[in-house]
């Protein structure tokens, strides 16, 4: 069963304490923005790296590609 994209953001949010989190997808590609205070003082590697973490075995098994924008709680308000 492919993932859909509501499903994806459940997952990212069980992890992650967000602010806000879209995701739009076909069902192979994916695209997420995720706002999360977590991001604070961390580099675009890491923050990827705590989402590929929530999404831990999902990403071999489930989700073929998952590109994101990831952003502290400021950096979407200036966006």
């Amino acid at each position: 069963m492919l993932p859909t994209p509501e499903k994806i953001k459940q997952y990212i949010e069980s992890g992650l304490v967000c602010e806000h989190v879209t995701v739009e997808g076909d069902g192979q590609h994916f695209f997420a923005t995720i706002v999360s205070a977590e991001f604070e003082g961390r580099p675009l590697i890491q923050r990827h790296q705590l989402v590929y973490g929530v999404l831990g075995d999902r990403m071999k098994a489930e989700i073929h590609a998952l590109s994101m924008k990831t952003l502290t709680p400021f950096e979407y308000q200036i966006q």
